[in-house]
């Protein structure tokens, strides 16, 4: 019976391993919107777009996460594994803020942008509206991100 509990705790411990070095791979960028900093993990790749912020207990206050797409279209996020209650702003081409809506956490509610988009950027819930920052909103330093693919 240990036997079976110590391999079980093995292969979590191996698999919040694989997480972590996953995570570690994805580049970060400083950004700025309406004079606010934040320093954001960029998920450019299908993994680490399907990976996301899953599975994590917290982010400290000005960190983010960005999503790149390669084209603009129609965005839409869940929540599925996602333990941090987040804010996502859907962002144009041009580096402008479309929408933002709050998003619950561990849900399959599907979260769209109003039109399409290139990008996701995905804050802690509130970060947004407690600096003021809504549609219209630019964000700067997005030329710095890869390129979506």
């Amino acid at each position: 019976m240990a036997k079976k509990y110590l391999k079980h705790a093995v292969a979590v411990f191996s698999l919040c391993l694989l997480a972590v070095a996953a995570r570690a791979d994805m580049p970060e960028i400083a950004l700025t919107i309406g004079g606010h900093q934040l320093i954001a993990e960029v998920a450019s790749t299908d993994t680490d777009r399907a990976q996301g912020l899953m599975h994590r207990r917290m982010m400290p206050e000005n960190r983010g996460m960005l999503f790149v797409f390669p084209q603009t279209a129609p965005l839409g996020f869940w929540m599925m594994n996602t333990y941090l209650p987040l804010s996502i702003a859907f962002v144009d081409d041009a580096g402008t803020i479309i929408n933002i809506t709050d998003m619950k956490p561990l849900t399959t509610d599907t979260h769209h942008s109003s039109r399409p988009a290139r990008y996701a950027l995905e804050m802690n819930k509130g970060w947004f509206a407690k600096r003021g920052i809504g549609s219209g909103a630019k964000i700067e330093g997005l030329a710095r991100a890869p390129a979506g693919r």
